[in-house]
């Protein structure tokens, strides 16, 4: 599968400029691509005014990605604010290329930023089938806590959209690749670049890394469209040869 990675800075609180921002890199990609995946809330940034910012299901930006999806005639992920029941979620939207969705509802919520506060966790581990391949959706801080990733569902793919700082940004370095070679599993993480309206910087760091913690896409520091591909047959090879992952634990998860 060819996946298209778009790391950039994003404009606070303005999703009529970050829409615009993003479609005109995506415009820009004239490889034949089946997954376009941008970072965590790139329509408004990491921002905790909810209540100012939030769209519905049927708002504009969803609306946006239905149309680029079936334009482009891939899929498309990202997550975004939305308000729905009179909450709010930081949910991610894998947007096929006929315009339906499947969503995942950021699980761990950041309580250093009182995300938490302002936020409603969601309460189901989200694995996405598209293309031959069994996607599972993960936001940002769900990075941290590998029992809610653990691969026990035998998808291919582990997807990280975020706003991770530069000042840990060695931790979302050494997490992603220990996801990888701990789950037997392909990891993709898109995070974004410049400084946000919190002061706080972000340098990148996008990368692509294979079953056996091996960098498909080094970490980037640069905006850009990075695109990569990769190879689900070779990895269920690596899989059946070596069977780390018959030798699982057994767990029930409790939220």
């Amino acid at each position: 599968m060819k996946i298209a990675l778009i790391q950039s800075d994003l404009y606070w609180e303005q999703p009529d400029k970050n829409r615009n921002h993003f479609e005109q890199k995506i415009n820009g990609i004239t490889e034949a691509v089946e997954l376009i995946v941008l970072p965590e809330m790139f329509a408004t940034g990491f921002t905790m005014n909810a209540k100012q910012v939030a769209e519905t299901m049927q708002g504009e930006t969803v609306l946006w990605m239905q149309s680029l999806a079936k334009q482009k005639k891939c899929a498309i992920t990202g997550s975004l604010i939305i308000e729905e029941n009179k909450q709010y979620y930081n949910r991610m939207l894998f947007v096929f290329p006929d315009g339906k969705i499947q969503q995942y509802d950021k699980r761990h919520l950041f309580s250093l930023a009182r995300e938490d506060q302002f936020y409603t966790g969601g309460t189901q581990k989200v694995i996405v089938e598209y293309s031959g391949w069994k996607i599972c959706l993960q936001i940002c801080y769900d990075l941290r806590f590998p029992v809610f990733a653990r691969n026990v569902e035998n998808y291919d793919l582990l997807l990280y959209v975020a706003n991770w700082p530069k000042v840990r940004i060695n931790a979302w370095d050494a997490l992603l690749k220990a996801r990888a070679i701990e789950n037997l599993s392909y990891v993709i993480g898109v995070n974004r670049v410049g400084t946000d309206a919190n002061n706080y910087e972000h340098v990148g760091h996008s990368q692509v890394i294979d079953f056996l913690g091996n960098f498909v896409l080094e970490p980037q520091e640069n905006e850009g469209v990075f695109i990569v591909e990769i190879d689900k047959e070779v990895m269920l090879e690596t899989r059946k040869k070596l069977d780390f992952l018959g030798d699982k634990d057994h767990f029930a998860i409790h939220i």
